[in-house]
């Protein structure tokens, strides 16, 4: 083979080596690759607790106007506009793609534009320049730096995917913020009716002993009705009264927890919620996936949690690229001008090289960063499989919740009705002067205990309805990017 010849071949395989080498570079990233961690109880087939019934299937995010409430569709939306946790959520977002474009400009070159123009007089300098010169000195440069530091190891890369991973995080964490108030607001507006529904029936209670209280006095001054039983009236009277005004203090309060939620003036908040006071809502169902962990993989705070182990499964790999060799091209390329003493000197400047950094001795700190990354690794391991067993918990306990009250609800409702009735009877027997005050002051205590609890079990229901949205995600998909960009970016 003539030397040509084997000159180009070497030359070819020379070029096919660098070119391989490079490639395996380019794919080369140190650090461990994410793995999901298991969650064995997540892995049920089914739940433990009883479905909800009549459940239908529907869109969550949309499952508020289904309440046909138009005072609290006003409220959430005002929440979804004005909370300052959802606010700060959408912050943290614009936080995370700043660090994440700082982050992604490290893998290019990076180009440095300078300029200076420097003058100077020294008093001793005439003595040394040509002759007749006074000593001053001017000093003018033009360059542009380029430096692009190599990604050998991968160190850049798995800084890019950590921060990625941050970024997608946040974006989850505001989901959950929305749905979080959302489902605040909903709760705090039921408890706030159920106030309103109570209030209105001690106000009735209380009218009414005051009544009695007041026709018993009346007999007890006319010798008709013995001291004791007009006491008992007016002791009654005075509890009645007491209980309307605690009440009425409990829904003055809601009222303000409601603007502070939703950032509304109190007296705007008032506006509102005024047309449709003392009535509970009413609420479709929704239906529950079967398997749990078709549920927990909709709930945003799991995806978030997921996202920082994968974030700090990256950052291992940062920690160890930090330990190897480092190599970076610079270059500049420019124009200089100096003159002193009357001459002057011209022209264009350039440098051009590699620089290698290699790490020998740093008494343990980059192996000891290593440890502390795998380390944050573990704990981001644990907070991702106690954020899904949470997650099952809070399902469990609003399908229980959900299904005991829906069992309940029934037996208060004729509980109460029953009381009512006993109620209404006494008080016929007392007006006809049949009937005797403490039976109808029993009768009246249970008309009002049952009527607390028939309210409660109502606002139970209601509530747990809500709980369960949270619970599951409120209809958040992992895959919708446009409602985090139409809210978020500025």
């Amino acid at each position: 083979m003539s030397r040509s010849k084997l000159f180009s071949t070497s030359r070819i395989r020379y070029k096919a080596g660098g070119a391989a080498l490079s490639l395996v570079l380019a794919g080369c990233a140190v650090g461990p690759d994410y793995t999901r961690p298991t969650v064995a109880s997540a892995e049920a087939q089914s739940w433990s607790a009883p479905l909800p019934h009549q459940g239908q299937t529907a869109n969550l995010v949309d499952w508020w106007q289904r309440w046909n409430d138009p005072a609290l569709s006003a409220l959430l939306t005002a929440a979804q506009s004005g909370n300052p946790t959802i606010a700060q959520s959408a912050a943290r977002i614009a936080q995370a793609r700043a660090s994440y474009r700082s982050l992604t400009s490290v893998l290019f070159p990076s180009l440095t534009g300078n300029a200076s123009d420097v003058r100077s007089k020294g008093g001793q300098q005439a003595q040394f320049g040509p002759p007749g010169g006074d000593g001053r000195q001017r000093s003018e440069n033009i360059s542009a730096d380029l430096a692009w530091e190599l990604d050998l190891f991968g160190g850049g890369r798995r800084g890019r995917s950590a921060s990625q991973q941050r970024l997608n995080a946040r974006e989850s964490d505001w989901h959950d913020a929305r749905v979080s108030v959302a489902a605040e607001v909903a709760t705090q507006y039921v408890n706030l009716r159920a106030c309103e529904v109570l209030l209105t029936g001690y106000e009735i209670d209380a009218n009414s002993r005051g009544e009695t209280s007041r026709l018993t006095e009346l007999k007890r001054q006319a010798g008709f009705e013995a001291p004791a039983n007009a006491a008992l009236a007016m002791a009654s009277a005075a509890e009645a009264k007491g209980r309307l005004l605690q009440q009425a203090a409990d829904c003055d309060v809601l009222n303000k927890v409601l603007a502070e939620l939703t950032a509304l003036p109190e007296a705007r908040l008032r506006a509102i919620v005024a047309p449709g006071h003392a009535q509970l809502p009413k609420t479709a169902g929704f239906t529950v996936a079967t398997i749990p962990a078709a549920v927990i993989s909709q709930r945003p705070d799991v995806a978030s949690a997921e996202r920082e182990l994968m974030a700090s499964t990256a950052d291992i790999g940062v920690a160890i690229a930090d330990r190897l060799p480092r190599l970076s091209l610079t270059g500049s390329i420019g124009y200089s001008a100096l003159t002193f003493g009357g001459t002057e000197t011209r022209g264009q400047t350039w440098n051009y090289g590699p620089f290698l950094s290699l790490p020998i001795f740093d008494a343990g700190r980059r192996a000891a960063n290593v440890e502390a990354a795998r380390a944050r690794a573990d704990e981001a391991a644990a907070t991702y499989k106690a954020r899904v067993l949470r997650a099952v918990r809070e399902v469990e306990e609003s399908l229980v919740r959900l299904d005991s009250a829906a069992k309940r609800e029934a037996d208060v409702n004729q509980a109460l009705a029953g009381y009512q009735q006993f109620l209404n009877a006494a008080q016929a027997r007392v007006k006809f002067g049949a009937g005797s005050l403490p039976e109808l002051e029993e009768a009246r205590r249970s008309v009002v205990g049952a009527t607390g609890s028939a309210v409660g079990v109502a606002r139970e229901r209601l509530t747990a309805w809500i709980a369960l949205y949270r619970a599951v995600g409120g209809g958040w998909d992992a895959n919708d990017e446009k409602i985090i960009s139409k809210n978020t970016k500025n």
